[in-house]
């Protein structure tokens, strides 16, 4: 065992093993083109992986589609739902009126704290 020692490697900082017996995958890869900055994005799959129509793209994160050929994928969003926001998840529970009695109720106490911090202070 002491003749294995790993003396004078610096560990993490190179691999010990060799591509040796190793197959690759096949690849294949695909461009992404941005409109809104017009920046070209190749990115390398499998040869069998199901490719994405769209990608963020890096430099502005819009929304960069695949280029097949001379030509954009065309892209469906029909199907997307628009993502619900806080004041939709509120609504859903409480109405304006309610919210309205809520807010005054909220404010009342604020106000009666200040006043009492400023008399004892």
């Amino acid at each position: 065992m002491a003749d294995r020692s790993l003396r004078g490697i610096r560990l993490g900082a190179t691999s010990l093993q060799s591509e040796e017996g190793v197959v690759f995958h096949e690849r294949t890869d695909h461009t992404y083109a941005c409109m809104q900055c017009e920046r070209e994005t190749v990115l390398t799959f499998a040869a069998d992986a199901e490719v994405p129509e769209t990608w963020e793209c890096r430099t502005c994160g819009a929304e960069a589609r695949l280029r097949v050929g001379d030509k954009l994928a065309d892209v469906d969003h029909s199907g997307d739902k628009a993502a619900r926001t806080h004041w939709d998840m509120l609504l859903e529970r409480r109405t304006i009126p309610e919210l309205e009695e809520l807010l005054e109720e909220r404010l009342a106490l604020l106000r009666e704290r200040r006043g009492e911090s400023r008399l004892t202070a």
